[in-house]
């Protein structure tokens, strides 16, 4: 049975970025909301497609970085 204990708020995706930044090797950006927006295909709370999911993992920290500049511009255009 689920409580309000169990239940917790997404993080903030500045914060997992940040905190993604720290790790190594670079760590994800995910904010524990996982659910893909049906219009826009993106997540909505780390602001990856799909395809940026699935490959996350096998991207180089390079590409990871610049992912997430493009993730924090997505969210910028999105007003969220």
């Amino acid at each position: 049975m689920t409580t309000t204990q169990d239940i917790r708020p997404p993080l903030d995706l500045a914060f997992t970025i940040e905190r993604a930044k720290t790790q190594t090797p670079i760590g994800s950006p995910c904010t524990d909301v996982c659910k893909l927006d049906p219009e826009t295909g993106l997540c909505l709370g780390c602001f990856r497609s799909r395809e940026e999911i699935k490959t996350f993992r096998s991207m180089d920290d390079a590409a990871k970085l610049d992912l997430f500049d493009a993730l924090l511009a997505r969210r910028a255009a999105s007003g969220k």
